[in-house]
C-alpha cells in the first residue's frame, strides 16, 4: 500500500513520519493532484499542528489554489445559467463543480480543469447556439473527430471560453451511447437539485452524483486521476451514511439506471482501500467483498494508487494497459472499437487545443 493511501486511512499517522517519508508523501500527493484534499483530511483529523512547515505549505498552496480555482467556478456557474436561459434550459452541473456549487465536502481541496454541465440530448444544437452567442468555442478537430464526439460519445466536442479561458464539456448523458451500460438521462435530469440561493442552477442528486462518479471511475481508462475520484466517491459515500436509510435508495437507483456494477466496484474498492463505512447488507446484497476478480483486483490495486515512481512494480504497466483496453472495451463494441483504433493508428490524434480554466497551474485533463 501506498504511504499516500496509509495516511489517508489514518491521518494520525503523520506524527511519525521522518523528514525523508514526509518528502514521499508530498511527492505522492502531487501526482495524485490531492495536495489540497490531503491537507483539509488532515486538519479535521486535528494533526495540522504535527505538519513541519515545509510539507504543510505544499499541502497549504495546493488547498489555496483549489479555493481559488472553486471562487471562479462559482463565478463561471452564473455566466453559464445566464447563457442557456437563451434557451430555456437551466444549467445542470457535474462532478466537480457540482461538489463546489452544493457545498459537498467532496469539493474540498478539489482541482478540476473543466467544467461539466448535463442538457437533453434534443436540446443539444438549442445549448451549443447558446454557448456560442455567448463566447464559447468548439475544439479545434478534425471531421472524423467532430462525427466521432456527435454520434458516439456522451459530449460535445471540448468547448473554451474566448475570454475567460475556462473549458467547457456539454454532456447529453454520462456515458457514452455506444457503452454497454445505458443510464437513462432523462431520470437524472428529472431528479436534479436546485442549489439553494441560485435559481436555474442544479446539480444531480446526491445518489445521483455517486452513480456519475462511480461510472466514469471505472469506465475511465486514464489513471492519472484515479484515486483523486475514488477519494470523491468516499466522500459522497460519508455523506450518504449520515442517513442510513439512504442506502437502500442507492441499491434501487443504481438498479433503475443499470449501474449496478460500477456501484459494486465502487463500495469494493472504497471500502478495502479508503476504510469507507458501508453497511454489511449493501456490501452482501451486491457481492462486494466476493473473491473470483483477481485479475480486476491486481489492475486497480495498482491504478488506484498515485502514479509515482515510488508507488510502481512490474506489473504496473500491465495494470495501466490493461485499464485502457478495458475502458475501450465498455465504452465501444468491437466493431466500432477496431474502425476507431485503426484510424486513430492510420491518422495519429492532434494535440488538444483545450487546457483547463487559468487558475489551473494543473495541465492534467482532470474532470
Amino acid at each position: 500500500m501506498s504511504l499516500l493511501l496509509r495516511i489517508l486511512r489514518q491521518p494520525t499517522e503523520v506524527r511519525r513520519l521522518s523528514p525523508t517519508e514526509w518528502d514521499l508523501l508530498i511527492r505522492q500527493t502531487r501526482h495524485a493532484n490531492l495536495l489540497g484534499r490531503l491537507y483539509h483530511r488532515l486538519k479535521a483529523a486535528g494533526v495540522e499542528a504535527d505538519m513541519p512547515a515545509r510539507p504543510r505549505n505544499h499541502l497549504l498552496s495546493g488547498a489555496v489554489m483549489a479555493d481559488r480555482q472553486h471562487h471562479s467556478i462559482r463565478h463561471e456557474a452564473l455566466f453559464l445559467r445566464d447563457g442557456l436561459a437563451r434557451a430555456g434550459l437551466p444549467l445542470i452541473l457535474l462532478k466537480g463543480a457540482a461538489y463546489v456549487m452544493a457545498g459537498l465536502p467532496a469539493a474540498q481541496g478539489r482541482l478540476f480543469a473543466d467544467v461539466d454541465i448535463l442538457v437533453p440530448r434534443a436540446r443539444l444544437a438549442d445549448a451549443e447556439s447558446a454557448l456560442m452567442l455567448t463566447g464559447w468555442t468548439s475544439s479545434t478537430l478534425d471531421a472524423y473527430d467532430q462525427r466521432y464526439y456527435r454520434q458516439w460519445m456522451h459530449e460535445l466536442p471540448a468547448m473554451q471560453h474566448m475570454f475567460r479561458g475556462t473549458a467547457l464539456d456539454v454532456h447529453h448523458t454520462i456515458l457514452p451511447p455506444t457503452s454497454r451500460l445505458k443510464p437513462d438521462a432523462a431520470l437524472l435530469i428529472e431528479d436534479s437539485i436546485e442549489v439553494p440561493g441560485l435559481p436555474g442552477v442544479r446539480t444531480l442528486s446526491l445518489a445521483d452524483l455517486i452513480l456519475h462518479s462511480a461510472a466514469h471511475l471505472f469506465h475511465e481508462g486514464e489513471p492519472d486521476n484515479l484515486l483523486r475520484d475514488l477519494t470523491d466517491l468516499d466522500l459522497l459515500l460519508r455523506r450518504l451514511a449520515e442517513n442510513d436509510s439512504q442506502w437502500d435508495a442507492l441499491l434501487a437507483r443504481a438498479i433503475r439506471l443499470q449501474l449496478d456494477g460500477p456501484l459494486r466496484l465502487a463500495l469494493r474498492y472504497t471500502h478495502r482501500l479508503l476504510l469507507t463505512p458501508v453497511p454489511a447488507r449493501i456490501l452482501d446484497t451486491l457481492g462486494c467483498l466476493k473473491g473470483g476478480q483477481p485479475i480486476l483486483d491486481a489492475m486497480y490495486e495498482r491504478v488506484l494508487r498515485p502514479q509515482h515512481p515510488s508507488t510502481r512494480d512490474w506489473l504496473t504497466p500491465a495494470a495501466r494497459k490493461l485499464l485502457y483496453v478495458r475502458a475501450h472495451w465498455l465504452r465501444m463494441p468491437p466493431h466500432l472499437l477496431a474502425y476507431h483504433l485503426a484510424h486513430k493508428a492510420i491518422f495519429p490524434p492532434k494535440t488538444r487545443s483545450i487546457t483547463g480554466p487559468t487558475e489551473a497551474v494543473n495541465a492534467n485533463k482532470a474532470a
